[in-house]
């Protein structure tokens, strides 16, 4: 990995897959001597509200509110 100017570090695909981090999460780096570890920082959200709040406005039915809810309600 490459530091950037601002101090941004890439965390590689297959790290934040093993670890199950998605945008939005935080994470925390713990400093051991001269290693630093990355770690899931602890959430006072639970894991549904996580992944709610990470596909927060990714929908597209292409449906307008009234006939999402003509189709939850049966109404024909």
């Amino acid at each position: 990995m490459k530091l950037r100017s601002k101090g941004q570090l890439t965390v590689p695909v297959e790290i934040r897959e093993h670890l199950g981090l998605h945008e939005g999460d935080e994470v925390e780096f713990v400093v051991r001597g001269n290693a630093v570890q990355l770690v899931r920082a602890k959430s006072n959200r639970s894991h549904g509200r996580r992944t709610a709040a990470r596909l927060r406005g990714r929908g597209t039915s292409g449906m307008s509110t009234d006939k999402i809810m003509e189709l939850l309600r049966g109404e024909d």
